[in-house]
């Protein structure tokens, strides 16, 4: 697993493909942009860009739409896990990285038992995306992160000096919406 993903928000990132270009080869774009007319084409898009680049595409919540345009795999969001079954393993390729969200302990052991192959646990420091979310914090993170049954990124209000003070946590790199390309995983 790569150490740095790039969430897409249409607000902040509204040309995803011009976002991923500031990305270090083997990282992750995970396309967001829910409700965006567009999304199919930005889909597309990015795909054409981040294969040859080696940077990879996960398409969120939409197992078909990954399918439809050659993605790298699927991010899935915390309220599609706790549905139960994983509907995106009909769909699942080999090769293919699914992830998935989670804000809590429960969450982290229901995406284990949904057989994703790492998580996105947050939000680990307050952040403008969810200003009234109850961030866990750095010691929080990472006791989680060390019981993790499953490689855990680090998402939530990251900058330069939050990454370091991750630095033995375990974490198997960081994820963000703004910014990110200027993260360099340091968290391990």
């Amino acid at each position: 697993m790569p150490g740095l993903i790039l969430m897409t928000d249409p607000g902040r990132t509204p040309d995803p493909v011009a976002a991923a270009a500031d990305l270090p080869r083997g990282s992750i774009v995970i396309l967001r942009h829910y409700g965006d007319s567009r999304r199919g084409a930005l889909a597309r898009a990015l795909v054409r860009f981040g294969r040859p680049r080696g940077i990879r595409i996960l398409i969120a919540g939409d197992s078909r739409l990954a399918l439809r345009v050659g993605a790298d795999g699927v991010h899935v969001p915390e309220f599609m896990v706790k549905r139960g079954f994983p509907c995106w393993a009909l769909w699942r390729r080999p090769g293919w990285i699914v992830t998935a969200a989670a804000h809590s302990w429960g969450a982290v052991l229901r995406a284990k038992r949904a057989s994703v192959d790492a998580i996105l646990l947050a939000p680990v420091f307050p952040t403008a995306s969810h200003p009234k979310a109850r961030s866990l914090g750095a010691i929080a993170f990472a006791k989680m992160a060390r019981r993790s049954p499953l490689p855990v990124y680090a998402l939530g209000g990251m900058t330069s000096s939050r990454a370091k003070r991750l630095a033995g946590s375990r974490a198997a790199g960081i994820a963000g919406i703004r910014g990110i390309a200027a993260l360099r995983p340091t968290a391990s």
